[in-house]
């Protein structure tokens, strides 16, 4: 007996999923599916948003965003970071394809989100070598912080390394 042949999704396929409240990703063909998060996920990504909007007030190295993007890296990658910061000018283009080099992305974790957050999504941000990767587990109140050569996350609980453009500073975690 023959077996199924798998199906590797792309982009242009992803975008034509229904609006049905699930977030639809692809990462390397591979579907991830997500149901509505809980109020607690909306809750820290609004904090975390708020704190990264602040401090890019004071230090203009980019734009943060928060949910319902659409970042595309090739016809097999497509997905919609919780927050994430690009630089200036790539958001002044107000236009999801030119926004390709991000320099934070975080990822709220839900239940039904850790595996893809903490394994899938976070090999595909290290093979893209965005400099910082967050991965926020608010029921634990902690944050994972990951960077391209990490092979095991630094853990932090209260106060955030930043460095999106190079420069450096720390962001409250928002987590408690």
């Amino acid at each position: 007996m023959g077996m199924v042949a798998p199906v590797y999704y792309t982009v242009d396929m992803v975008r034509t999923l229904p609006d049905d409240g699930n977030r639809y990703e692809v990462v390397h063909g591979e579907l991830l599916v997500t149901p509505a998060p809980h109020p607690w996920h909306e809750v820290l990504v609004f904090r975390l948003h708020r704190a990264l909007s602040e401090y890019l007030q004071h230090e203009p190295v980019g734009h943060a965003f928060g949910s319902r993007a659409d970042i595309s890296w090739g016809r097999y990658v497509g997905v919609e970071p919780d927050v994430f910061v690009v630089p200036l000018e790539e958001a002044r283009t107000l236009q999801w394809s030119k926004m390709q080099h991000l320099l934070l992305v975080a990822e709220v974790l839900s239940p039904s989100s850790a595996r893809a957050d903490r394994f899938t999504k976070r090999r595909l941000y290290q093979e893209r070598r965005i400099p910082t990767y967050w991965v926020v587990d608010g029921d634990e109140r902690l944050v994972e912080v990951w960077t391209p050569g990490l092979e095991l996350p630094v853990v932090e609980r209260e106060r955030l390394p930043l460095a999106p453009g190079g420069r450096r500073g720390v962001v409250d975690a928002g987590v408690a």
